[in-house]
């Protein structure tokens, strides 16, 4: 099968003029066919406060009540992945910006209020692959938002990360795909303290070894969830790297 990369990249990135024009360089060299997903949780928060709407983070997550809901929809469907569509534009890919709304791409569960009520919060239940594979197939690049949808009208702000990988396993029956996890490290670093010190691989053994003796902690657990639950679904590696690197980090794999 054709090969095909997914490939989240956060907030710090797309917010930072010069930092998104040379991933999008980056981003452009990658052969064949992609995907990119984003956040822009900086840019939601910064245009809460200029509303004058309180931003309430538990846990690292956002609790997205009706107001915040209204700014992220506004900011991450709209000036975030409208900027980056236009970027891409000039970087000669043909991009189209979307939400799991649009084409009913992607549909979530709101998540339960209990033990924790995050509000408008989604947890996603199907991605449509053959969706995805058909724009793609007729040679677009999609860029997802952290936004979907129940399917009976209500939006939800959904976590980039989750969505990369399932946007990952629904496109494996089309695709050989590889799913690319972007953040501000070079990759799984052995000391933190010591930006070169890169982990080049980790299968499960490994992971439970480096939990188990505290290198792996906090942010970095939900990203290997995802991880691990792409490769169980049949996605071929996954990748965790810097923006600034995309043909280099950390892979993880099954065995």
């Amino acid at each position: 099968m054709e090969a095909l990369n997914v490939i989240k990249v956060g907030g710090a990135v797309v917010e930072d003029p010069q930092a998104l024009e040379a991933f999008l360089t980056q981003f452009a060299a990658v052969e064949g066919c992609k995907v990119l997903v984003h956040g822009g949780g900086r840019s939601a928060t910064a245009m809460a406060a200029r509303l004058g709407i309180e931003t309430k983070m538990l846990n690292g997550r956002r609790i997205t009540d009706e107001a915040m809901l209204e700014v992220v929809t506004m900011v991450y469907g709209g000036l975030v992945n409208k900027t980056i569509v236009a970027r891409m534009q000039a970087a000669g890919l043909n991009a189209i910006g979307l939400t799991g709304t649009d084409m009913d791409c992607i549909r979530s569960d709101k998540r339960p209020s209990e033990p924790i009520d995050y509000g408008f919060a989604g947890d996603v239940r199907h991605v449509d692959g053959k969706a995805l594979h058909t724009l793609i197939g007729a040679g677009f690049v999609p860029v997802m938002a952290p936004l979907t949808h129940d399917g009976k009208g209500q939006l939800l702000n959904t976590n980039a990360d989750t969505i990369a990988a399932e946007v990952a396993k629904g496109l494996v029956p089309f695709y050989d795909v590889t799913l690319t996890f972007c953040f501000e490290k070079k990759g799984v670093l052995a000391d933190p303290t010591d930006e070169d010190s890169v982990i080049p691989r980790i299968n499960r053994a490994k992971y439970d070894a480096l939990v188990a003796d505290g290198t792996l902690s906090d942010g970095m657990l939900p990203k290997f969830h995802n991880a691990f639950s792409a490769l169980d679904a049949g996605v071929v590696r996954v990748v965790i790297t810097s923006a600034n690197n995309l043909s280099g980090g950390t892979v993880i794999n099954q065995e």
